[in-house]
């Protein structure tokens, strides 16, 4: 796969906001990017700015938990997010950054890997709120796409939100957990 050379920056043309249909989170991207469903019957959404090869994207899915998570369960969570990308090939950590705000459980990571002979670079949050997973992740092609495109990708980040009912969820005030 050869990068196409790009000079400049990218621009924004336009920006719409996706918004889960159950409306558990809503996003803003480039209104020119294409969409796309996810693989492995996942809830959610990939937007990317290839039509033909969409290795460079922004996606968000969501995913109903059985149990409530907790702050406290933030130790046994990262151990599940590290194992995992221990198995991803040539797996190297870049940056890690854990949050909590109440039970609301927050993971960052930002790594790259190799996929089909090729360096990828991605970023990933996965949020734990009250009973539900949600990731986002921002994914360059290649090193270079994924910075290329990185402000486009910020600003999906930048946008994301969750409704007042699940910021309530996790409040450790307001919410008793059995």
């Amino acid at each position: 796969m050869t990068t196409p050379v790009r000079e400049g920056r990218p621009r924004f043309t336009g920006v719409s906001t996706y918004q889960d249909p159950m409306g558990r989170f809503s996003f803003r991207f480039p209104s020119d990017w294409y969409q796309f469903e996810l693989d492995e019957d996942r809830e959610g959404v990939l937007f990317s700015p290839e039509e033909d090869d969409p290795k460079t994207y922004f996606a968000a899915w969501v995913s109903k938990l059985d149990d409530h998570v907790v702050a406290e369960d933030l130790d046994t969570i990262r151990e599940g997010i590290e194992a995992g990308l221990a198995q991803l090939p040539g797996c190297e950590v870049e940056s890690r950054k854990d949050d909590l705000l109440g039970n609301l459980v927050k993971l960052e990571r930002v790594y790259t890997f190799e996929e089909e002979g090729t360096v990828r670079k991605r970023r990933v949050w996965t949020l734990y709120v009250d009973t539900w997973r949600i990731v986002l992740v921002w994914q360059g092609s290649t090193v270079d796409e994924y910075d290329y495109w990185l402000p486009m990708g910020n600003y999906s980040y930048a946008t994301f939100e969750i409704p007042e009912a699940l910021w309530f969820a996790t409040d450790r005030d307001l919410k008793a957990f059995d």
